[in-house]
């Protein structure tokens, strides 16, 4: 007998108004209908009304997960259409910032999927590596969340003492490589809930147009820091991760691995920080007319800014297009042929930002 099981909008297993209409045979699901849309904000509209300088603080709250690439990728554009370049100091620092971000987003989704699966005692070793990572934001940046790091031309703190962050980041690097990794990835009962759950081969990864850590979990061999180098990523030896299995143990697989490129960066990147000034210019630049199309590598994916000046105290447009908004449908595609029980993690292994995507 084939019948509709509805979850959400309002979630019993991600705390995010989304909906997944699953068909079902017995407890085996058949198709999915993933919708969306259900708490719109309005930013992009907000943003035509605040001044540029407004702008930055409003749009480092379209997420509260990766705050600081919002902020970061709209400083790029307007940087890029007034024809200013952040001092080499100031890249080392958005690079060192946006890996630790990364960090925090992976293990804040590592820590929701564990949950998921029912592993509660990996849950809280997963987010007390989280902690850590808070910890190390909060002491270059002064917050947990919404860091306020990024400004036109620069960053609006220095890192005074690199080589004071490194015990952290080792004490970091032991609890993924000793605990978390081989929690999810050994462990025969995460296995038995990973292996073989939620497929996307790579066929299907390109039709969807999935992104970030989803595409190379499917063999997509997509990253925008390696394919088009931004800030000092090129200076780095930026590795990427890839592998081709398509199920959620590879997308867990991929972040674990991210995971640990990330420290490596910003531990090279702490080492490699020339000296010298963390703004190209005093105060706030004027914005002449214009546009820029900037591309970065957010935790989720490819995140794409395109911002209008008319030369006023105000941007005339921004659009803003986030790795969710393309990687949640493909739900749609892993769900064929799976158990009903498996539709949290299946759901979850996306990591899906509806904040981003409802922005």
């Amino acid at each position: 007998m084939a019948y509709t099981i509805p979850v959400g909008p309002y979630h019993p297993a991600l705390e995010e108004p989304f909906k997944v209409e699953a068909q079902c045979e017995g407890e085996v699901m058949r198709s999915a209908r993933v919708s969306v849309g259900f708490s719109f904000r309005g930013i992009e509209l907000l943003m035509q009304k605040r001044n540029w300088m407004d702008a930055v603080t409003l749009v480092e709250r379209v997420c509260g997960i990766c705050s600081n690439t919002h902020s970061m990728i709209f400083c790029m554009a307007a940087e890029q259409i007034s024809g200013i370049a952040p001092p080499p100091r100031a890249q080392y620092i958005r690079v060192i910032v946006a890996e630790l971000e990364r960090l925090h987003s992976h293990l804040l989704w590592a820590g929701v999927g564990a949950e998921d699966i029912g592993f509660h005692s990996l849950f809280m070793e997963v987010y007390q590596a989280r902690e850590t990572v808070m910890d190390l934001l909060e002491a270059l940046t002064g917050n947990r969340v919404n860091y306020g790091m990024n400004r036109v031309g620069g960053v609006n703190r220095d890192i005074a003492d690199p080589k004071a962050h490194l015990g952290a980041l080792a004490g970091l690097k032991t609890a993924l490589t000793e605990l978390v990794g081989p929690a999810f990835l050994a462990n025969p009962t995460a296995r038995a809930r990973l292996v073989d759950v939620g497929p996307l081969t790579r066929e299907q990864g390109v039709e969807w147009g999935v992104v970030g850590p989803v595409a190379r979990a499917s063999g997509i061999d997509v990253d925008v820091r390696r394919d088009q180098p931004y800030l000092v990523y090129a200076d780095l030896d930026f590795r990427p991760t890839l592998h081709t299995e398509g199920d959620v143990r590879a997308r867990v697989l991929v972040r674990v691995e991210e995971m640990l490129e990330s420290i490596r960066l910003v531990e090279a990147a702490l080492a490699a920080m020339p000296e010298g000034p963390i703004a190209a210019v005093d105060g706030w630049p004027a914005i002449p007319p214009g546009e820029a199309t900037i591309r970065i590598e957010a935790p989720r994916g490819e995140v794409i800014y395109h911002v209008v000046s008319d030369g006023g105290e105000t941007p005339a447009r921004v659009k803003i297009r986030t790795p969710s908004f393309v990687n949640i449908p493909a739900i749609e595609a892993m769900v064929p042929g799976q158990q009903l029980a498996d539709l949290a993690i299946i759901q979850a292994s996306v990591d899906p930002c509806i904040s981003c995507t409802d922005r």
